[in-house]
């Protein structure tokens, strides 16, 4: 591997480690800021670009740019036929640098934030030569990213579907955030071990009770809900490192869109009535605060007992709720 430094803004300086290998062949664009360049990867779906309607869909803590196909995170939401439909939109995502998808990594990631992702987001759509969108759509971390493009680029998009994701981080999501990093720097086994943890914000102990009800796991001789909880940790150690995750994970608490009153887009909030990371009451406060400043603002819950993670899990309700807009008939 090489070294690179370079710099996000005016304020901030960070390093770049750029590894040999992508996990997978992606496109890339080169994209000027503050007289410096940054390598943006993407993966586009469907139609081909500039040929339909886009939709930008911004990818989660653990997710990437491969947001349906074969292995596809999204895939019961995106794709031919879906509430998505790949036969009539472009689907556009772009890698957060430094999630290691394209084998970019940020050493210095206590001085990257959600609105210098977002900045860089925009400057890749310019390159790309995309000046409106249909829709930007994100959940949790992506949803942030949404709302901060969304007040820098009022005009950008027509539709924005933050899903299970409010503006601003809540001190509860900055607790947690301080709790996942001082695993990830102290653990001998950070990545798997910080996963275990995470597990726990993002799931409710009615969902626990109802899959797992004090069952063993006879082989292991260990409960059900701790194979499941150690399998999920490994299969994140498998997959992401530990720099990744401590960038992805600061970038949860930098969520902090204020100018709310920017927005120009139709705004539909999706919230989970259980969530205990970006919680139902806080995107309802987010709701009547849009109403006030009269915006074009609808809002959504899923109801499932499986907290923040239902946007992940309750396909059928989300697709109830977006496919008006995607269809036409909204």
């Amino acid at each position: 591997m090489f070294y690179r430094s370079t710099r996000c803004s005016a304020s901030c300086r960070f390093l770049i480690i750029i590894t040999k290998k992508e996990v997978k062949p992606l496109h890339h664009i080169s994209v000027n800021h503050n007289n410096k360049t940054f390598q943006l990867s993407y993966e586009t779906f469907g139609k081909a670009l500039y040929t339909a309607p886009i939709v930008l869909v911004n990818h989660a803590l653990t997710g990437n740019s491969t947001v349906c196909g074969e292995q596809g995170w999204w895939n019961d939401l995106i794709g031919n036929g879906k509430a998505i439909d790949t036969n009539k939109y472009t689907v556009l995502a772009f890698n957060i640098p430094g999630n290691g998808f394209d084998g970019v990594l940020v050493e210095d990631y206590k001085n990257t934030t959600v609105t210098q992702v977002a900045n860089l987001f925009l400057l890749g759509l310019k390159a790309l030569k995309i000046d409106r969108l249909f829709a930007i759509i994100g959940g949790s971390l992506g949803g942030g990213i949404a709302w901060q493009m969304a007040t820098l680029q009022p005009e950008l998009t027509t539709h924005l579907i933050p899903v299970a994701s409010h503006h601003i981080s809540s001190d509860w999501i900055i607790a947690n955030t301080l709790i996942q990093e001082q695993i990830l720097l102290n653990s001998t086994n950070p990545v798997h071990d910080a996963r275990l943890h995470a597990m726990l914000c993002y799931r409710t102990p009615k969902s626990f009770q109802a899959r797992f009800n004090r069952t063993v796991n006879q082989d292991l001789k260990i409960y059900n809900v701790e194979s499941w909880l150690l399998h999920h940790g490994k299969k994140l150690q498998d997959r992401f490192q530990k720099s990744a995750y401590l960038l992805m994970n600061h970038l949860l608490k930098t969520i902090a869109v204020e100018n709310l009153e920017a927005i120009q887009a139709q705004i539909t909030l999706i919230s989970v009535d259980t969530d205990l990371f970006f919680t139902a009451d806080d995107i309802k406060d987010s709701y009547q605060t849009l109403n006030k400043l009269n915006k074009k603002v609808s809002y959504h819950e899923i109801t499932s007992i499986h907290g923040h993670d239902a946007f992940l899990i309750e396909y059928e309700q989300l697709k109830t709720i977006i496919a008006p807009i995607f269809n036409g008939s909204n």
